[in-house]
């Protein structure tokens, strides 16, 4: 078996808009009534995954859940066209498109049984994305048949858990044993920390992971109360590199000696607070990034383009590439529709280290395939939405024609689940 990372990036929605419906998820809410461009956004995910082809990356790809979700209102008593708006617009959500938040995964080399499992998340502190995990357990099932997986239903939501925007894993390359790293938060501030600790741990046990190689960390609140919603806001790991602000945990000394404890060649790379502010690490997104190791075995980072467009950010990534540091390039996308709605590279990918021959190929995507996705998005993609009018009967069959289209380009029929 060859274990190789896959990034399997979340296709974003014909039902892509900005309702602004994520409590502390700043550029979510500060973008909340503008209109949004399905067509566009979609593209342009499009266009990330082309670029991972072209750096030599197996990519795959995790088709919309259907929008609205009907099953989920008629659970609330409720129709859509003649329900309230809030509760509409919490139908009508693109947000499946975070894959980072699908699900947690552990590699095989890191179970006791040899598999690689994952956990979907129950993401049961915002109401439009609690309703996610039942089609996006389907889809994992579907995507990772093969017996070299065991995909788990959700730790019940008495226990919030948002998937792998809250892991990290650490291993000298993907295909040897990893320290899995779970970060959870206790929020004193604003905003609602998403992710419990009983989550994690539960995942843990249903991975059936070594003790000796978990560590639960604590986000900062600082951080939190900031707008760093999940973890991979303000941290991401790949192989032996830890990519960190400041103040992205709790107790930041105890989290990195017990990281380097049991990860003894840890390659950890910190951005100090007074080189790039939290505010500025936040809004440009610059810990959100796809950190990446090539077929070279250099690692590269994937940034959103508005990383170039923050001057401390920018700066600090150029000294860093000078240093000869851990990370030696950088790769700049434009993902500034989903950015505007509050996820930027990262968030709209699950990385799954194991053998692409295991995987349903309907979920992997090459140049030709990518074009052909295109295509469909251009032509059936709506070109504009305004989330104040989402209760529109020519919207519901707009999106519903959208997403069946695409389903039957990949031969995807299984996941017509739509009303």
């Amino acid at each position: 078996m060859t274990i190789r990372e896959i990034n399997f990036d979340g296709l974003i929605g014909p039902s892509h808009n900005y309702a602004g419906l994520s409590l502390g998820n700043l550029a979510s809410t500060r973008h909340a009534g503008d209109i949004s461009r399905p067509r566009e956004a979609a593209l342009q995910g499009i266009e990330k995954m082309r670029a991972n082809l072209e750096l030599g990356l197996v990519q795959g790809v995790f088709m919309p859940l259907p929008r609205p979700n009907g099953g989920w209102l008629r659970a609330l008593g409720a129709d859509y066209l003649e329900c309230n708006h809030a509760l509409a617009a919490n139908a009508m959500s693109a947000s499946s498109m975070w894959a980072a938040n699908a699900a947690t995964v552990s590699p095989a080399p890191d179970t006791a049984d040899g598999r690689c499992h994952l956990t979907v998340a129950n993401l049961k502190t915002m109401p439009h994305r609690s309703h996610e995990w039942p089609d996006t357990l389907a889809q994992l099932r579907l995507a990772f048949a093969h017996e070299a997986f065991a995909v788990h239903s959700p730790v019940p939501p008495v226990f919030g858990d948002e998937g792998a925007a809250n892991f990290m894993r650490l291993a000298d390359r993907h295909a040897d044993k990893g320290l899995e790293i779970f970060v959870y938060g206790v929020s004193g501030g604003p905003f609602p920390a998403r992710q419990h600790i009983e989550a994690s741990r539960a995942v843990a046990r249903l991975h059936r992971l070594d003790p000796e190689r978990v560590l639960f960390v604590q986000q900062s609140d600082e951080a939190i109360s900031a707008g760093a919603f999940h973890n991979d806001v303000v941290a991401v790991a790949n192989e032996r590199t830890l990519f960190a602000h400041e103040k992205a945990f709790a107790d930041r000394d105890d989290t990195i000696s017990r990281i380097a404890e049991r990860f003894p060649g840890l390659d950890y790379v910190e951005v100090a607070d007074a080189d790039v502010p939290l505010a500025d690490a936040i809004s440009s997104y610059l810990f959100n990034a796809q950190l990446l190791t090539l077929p070279s075995g250099e690692q590269t980072l994937v940034v959103p383009s508005e990383c170039r467009e923050t001057p401390t950010v920018w700066r600090w990534l150029e000294a860093h590439l000078a240093s000869n540091g851990p990370i030696r390039r950088v790769e700049v996308v434009d993902v500034r529709q989903s950015m505007a709605n509050g996820g930027g590279p990262a968030c709209l990918r699950l990385r799954v280290a194991c053998d692409p021959a295991t995987v349903d190929p309907r979920f992997l995507v090459d140049q030709a395939k990518l074009d052909a996705m295109a295509k469909v998005v251009a032509r059936t993609w709506p070109e504009t939405i305004d989330a104040r009018e989402v209760q529109s009967e020519t919207l519901v069959a707009t999106v519903t024609a959208a997403r069946r289209a695409m389903l039957d380009l990949l031969d995807l029929g299984a996941l017509d689940l739509s009303d």
